[in-house]
């Protein structure tokens, strides 16, 4: 065992680690390593500016606030994240809002609000059963009224202390802040935007790209080497969004064998083993710069959940001129694979300096995390190597 693994820091260790290590140069240093890592090549757009790997703060600084808050977004950047990610859905007036998933049970105080009683529910989507409260039946005047809290507080405890502070956020009132930012630090602040559901919100009549491609053309980040990135699970989404905008763009991958959404609806039988295939990779690339996999098609884990051997999808996807941004990696041990999990705490940080380095080590471009600071420092490590 190494002394790393024996020695496990905790979530202050890393946090201070990050922000007061070096504060006086305004810029994490595990940040100032990771720019000067190889740039993407032959890339596109400005997305060869970004460094690799690229840290890409997952919702926010998710790890340490209430997902999806302007206090998690705020905190991603100040952590040195490269970009900050937003997943939009629709508001039943059609404004944009970030929130991880239409069903804000769970990431709001809704159910304590009894004048929204009535509006609770079951919906299918996607194919699958919710039960609870929807973006899509309150106006934006009336979700303001509501106040975001931690989604796994079973886990994060600790983030709780923030539930109430923040409002949901519109997607132009994080678009104005990434403006306002920019201009404090003199360099864009980079976005990385989703649609979610899109499919099943266009059948409402509410559909994502247009109001999406709307505003990003009203504040200049729809040219090629705009500094925002647009992702979907849905390949149709992002073929819409590349007829609307130049925006850089990816497509999300889940599981092996599920099919995007917007695959079932069409009658498409291909799965998304066979879009990772060297003639799926080839078509995702006649129209998105990048994939954004499941760590899982990466490095696949074994039936205890133990890291086996990385598969090839880093070099076939690099052959087609595509970018790989996979998700997620988070600290505690609960979310890592069972090779770095340490102690009996589930919830405790494991050792996940150990799992990053197994996974930048693939040559993925980049990655999303839950905890940035973390792994900004592990893409240090990389770069150091």
């Amino acid at each position: 065992m190494t002394e790393r693994a024996r020695k496990t820091p905790g979530r202050r260790t890393l946090l201070g680690a990050a922000v007061l290590g070096t504060a006086a140069l305004g810029l994490p240093a595990a940040a100032q390593a990771a720019e000067r890592g190889r740039g993407h090549g032959g890339g596109h757009g400005s997305l060869r500016d970004l460094p690799v790997p690229t840290v890409i703060g997952h919702r926010g600084a998710s790890g340490y606030r209430p997902e999806h808050t302007l206090g998690s977004y705020q905190l991603a950047l100040d952590l040195g994240a490269h970009i900050v990610e937003q997943d939009l859905v629709p508001t039943k007036d059609g404004h944009l809002v970030c929130r991880h998933e239409n069903d804000i049970t769970g990431t709001t105080d809704v159910a304590d609000h009894p004048e929204f009683a009535g509006r609770k529910t079951t919906k299918s989507i996607d194919g699958v059963s919710h039960t609870g409260w929807f973006t899509e039946d309150f106006t934006l005047a009336e979700l303001k009224t509501l106040r975001a809290t931690e989604r796994i507080p079973g886990n994060r405890p600790d983030n709780t202390l923030y539930d109430g502070r923040w409002t949901i956020p519109t997607f132009e009132e994080v678009l104005r802040w990434a403006e306002k930012e920019g201009r404090k630090r003199s360099k864009p602040v980079w976005l990385y935007v989703e649609t979610k559901h899109p499919s099943y919100f266009r059948g409402l009549g509410l559909g994502l790209e247009e109001p999406l491609a709307r505003l990003l053309r009203r504040y200049g980040r729809d040219r090629r080497n705009s500094p925002l990135i647009l992702q979907s699970f849905e390949p149709g989404s992002v073929q819409r969004l590349a007829r609307l905008v130049d925006t850089p763009r990816i497509v999300l991958l889940s599981g092996p064998k599920e099919r995007p959404w917007d695959f079932v609806e069409s009658g498409d039988p291909r799965t998304v083993a066979d879009l990772v295939k060297p003639a799926g990779l080839k078509w995702l690339a006649s129209f998105a710069q990048g994939i954004g996999p499941t760590l899982d098609l990466v490095i696949p884990k074994d039936s205890s959940g133990r890291l086996t051997t990385p598969t090839t999808l880093v070099r076939d996807a690099h052959a087609k001129g595509l970018l790989l941004h996979p998700y997620t990696l988070r600290n505690e041990n609960s979310f890592l694979p069972a090779d770095f999990r340490r102690g009996t705490d589930p919830n405790a940080y494991g050792d996940v300096f150990g799992a990053y380095a197994a996974y930048l080590a693939t040559g993925i471009d980049g990655i999303f995390a839950d905890h940035p600071d973390t792994a900004l420092l592990a893409a240090a490590d990389h770069a150091g190597r």
